[in-house]
C-alpha cells in the first residue's frame, strides 16, 4: 500500500472540496500562526460530517497514517501543526460549522467544532444570551480547538476556562468510533466524566466534532476603565479594592507593561492612547452586571476615587461610549499582533499565584535583560487570574533568526523563576510541540506515567496529533 492508494481512498470519502493535496494550497494548514513550525502533510482533509471524520480515522488506522486535528490554526505552541517525523494528514474541521441547537431555557447551544468562536458569540447574542470566552483570536479560532486547548481569555477571572462551559461532547475516537455524550445536564455523576478527558487534551485523545456549551445571561451594563499605576505592586492593591466593593461585578482585570503599550502604539494603526501619564504599569478593568442602570458606573467611579486617594492609581480614563470601550480594549487585544510586527518574539504563557505576580515580573524582567541586553520585555495578560504572557521581543535591528536560536534558553530562564514560585509554564496556550520538552522536568514521574497510560489506552498506535504534549523519548 502506497500513498497514492491512501489518497484515492480519502477522495472516495470526501467531495472535491474536501481534500487538498497541492503543496501551495496546503501551506497555510501545514504552517503554524507564528511560522515557527512547518511540515509537509500528505493531504489536508476537510470533512463536513462526523461520519466522514470517523471514516477518515478508520482509513488512517488501516494505513497507519497520523492525524493532526486543526481548527482555526491559531495555536501559539505548534499544537495544530504537523511534525516532520511521521506520515500525517491535517484534518481541518472548518467545514463542520453548524449550530445544531440553541436553547434559551437551558441556556445552552450545541455547535459543531469548526464554528468560529466570534460567530458563536454573535448567534448567542441574538437570543439575548452570552458566551463569555473572550480571546484575541476569537475571529478565527474555532470551537473544537478552543475546547481541545481549554482556552482561557480575558473573562476567566469571572467565568473560568473553557472547561467550565462544556456540558457535553461528540468525539471521534482513535479507532473511528463516534462517542456521543452531547448531554445538556449540569449534574451527572454516573461514573467517570469522560468529556473532561478531551478538554485540554490538544487533540491527542480524540477528535472533537461537536459540543454542548453552557451560556450565560447577557450583561445589560458594562463599564471599562484604563488605569495608569506607578508599578506592578499597585496592581494587586487595585484588584483588592474591586474585590472589596463588589467581586461579582469584576469581569476582566488585564495588565499591560510600558513596553507592550509602546509597541502597540507604534505598530498598530488607529490606536488611541487616552492617558496623559506615561508609566510602567497599566490596568484595563471591565465591570459587568446583568441589570441596567448607572449602578455600575457609580461603582467604578467610587473604587477609582479611593484608589486615587490612596495613591494606587496615577491616572485613569473611563469609556463613555461603546466606541471608546472598543478603543481601550484594542490597546490590550493587539498586544500579540504588535509584538509580531516588531520582530521575532518568544512567548511565555505562565501562571503563578496572584500574590506572586509582582515578584515574578520583576525577577524575570531583570534576568532576561541581564542575559540579553537590548531585549524588549513586554509582559501583559490576565493578572486577575494569575496568567501573564511574559513575551520577549528581539532587540531592534537584530537578526530575528539569531534571536530565535536563543528561545529555549530564554524560556528556561523564565520558567525557572515560575518553577521557584510554584507556577505553571503553560497557563492557557497548551504544550504543543514547542514546550513538550519541559514536561519531564515539571511533571512528577507518577503524573507523567498516568498521562502516558491514558494516551496509550485511548490512542494505542499514537496516530492522534503525535509529537504534542509528551516529551520525545
Amino acid at each position: 500500500m502506497d500513498n497514492s492508494d491512501f489518497i484515492n481512498n480519502l477522495t472516495s470519502i470526501l467531495d472535491t472540496q474536501g481534500i487538498i493535496t497541492d503543496p501551495k494550497e496546503k501551506i497555510s494548514y501545514d504552517t503554524d500562526w507564528r511560522e515557527i513550525f512547518h511540515a509537509n502533510s500528505l493531504a489536508v482533509v476537510r470533512p463536513k460530517t462526523t461520519e466522514q471524520v470517523a471514516e477518515i480515522v478508520k482509513l488512517c488506522n488501516d494505513y497507519q497514517i497520523a492525524i493532526v486535528p486543526q481548527g482555526g490554526n491559531t495555536s501559539l505552541v505548534g499544537g495544530a501543526s504537523p511534525t516532520p517525523d511521521k506520515k500525517q494528514i491535517v484534518l481541518s474541521l472548518n467545514r463542520m460549522n453548524k449550530i445544531r441547537d440553541i436553547n434559551t431555557i437551558d441556556y445552552t447551544m450545541t455547535v459543531e467544532a469548526g464554528l468560529v468562536l466570534e460567530e458563536a458569540q454573535n448567534i448567542a447574542l441574538k437570543s439575548d444570551l452570552y458566551l463569555p470566552i473572550m480571546i484575541s483570536s476569537q475571529g478565527s479560532a474555532q470551537i473544537g480547538g478552543i475546547i481541545a486547548t481549554n482556552a482561557g481569555g480575558n473573562n476567566t477571572l469571572r467565568y473560568g476556562n473553557t472547561r467550565e462551559f462544556i456540558l457535553g461532547l461528540e468525539v471521534v475516537t482513535a479507532k473511528g468510533e463516534i462517542l456521543n455524550i452531547l448531554r445538556h445536564l449540569r449534574k451527572d455523576n454516573t461514573g467517570y466524566d469522560l468529556k473532561q478527558l478531551f478538554v485540554g487534551s490538544e487533540g491527542t485523545l480524540g477528535i472533537i466534532t461537536a459540543a454542548v456549551i453552557q451560556l450565560h445571561a447577557k450583561p445589560k451594563s458594562t463599564e471599562v476603565a484604563l488605569c495608569a499605576l506607578a508599578d506592578i505592586h499597585q496592581a494587586l492593591k487595585l484588584l483588592r479594592l474591586f474585590h472589596n466593593y463588589n467581586p461579582a461585578a469584576l469581569q476582566a482585570f488585564e495588565y499591560i507593561s510600558s513596553t507592550g503599550m509602546q509597541l502597540v502604539r507604534s505598530n498598530i494603526e488607529d490606536i488611541y492612547f487616552p492617558l496623559e501619564t506615561e508609566t510602567s504599569t497599566y490596568i484595563l478593568v471591565e465591570l459587568a452586571l446583568p441589570e441596567k442602570g448607572d449602578k455600575l458606573k457609580a461603582l467604578l467611579e467610587t473604587v477609582l476615587e479611593e484608589a486615587f486617594e490612596k495613591g494606587i492609581v496615577l491616572d485613569a480614563v473611563l469609556a463613555e461610549s461603546e466606541t471608546q470601550r472598543q478603543n481601550l480594549w484594542k490597546l490590550r487585544e493587539e498586544q500579540a499582533e504588535s509584538q509580531k510586527r516588531a520582530g521575532a518574539n518568544i512567548k511565555n504563557d505562565v501562571s503563578v499565584s496572584i500574590s506572586a505576580i509582582p515578584e515574578f515580573i520583576v525577577r524575570a524582567t531583570q534576568a532576561c535583560q541581564e542575559t540579553y541586553p537590548g531585549i524588549r520585555v513586554a509582559p501583559f495578560g490576565h493578572l486577575g487570574d494569575g496568567n501573564i504572557h511574559f513575551n520577549l521581543v528581539q532587540p531592534e535591528h537584530e537578526d530575528p533568526d539569531e534571536f530565535m536560536q536563543k528561545s529555549h534558553n530564554l524560556m528556561n530562564i523564565v520558567s525557572k523563576i515560575v518553577f521557584d514560585l510554584h507556577g505553571s509554564f503553560s497557563a492557557e496556550h497548551g504544550v504543543g510541540q514547542l514546550k513538550n520538552y519541559m514536561m519531564s522536568e515539571w511533571k512528577s514521574e507518577t503524573e507523567l506515567d498516568l498521562m502516558k497510560k491514558i494516551k496509550k489506552a485511548l490512542d494505542p498506535d499514537n496516530l492522534l496529533n503525535p509529537g504534542k504534549i509528551f516529551p520525545k523519548s
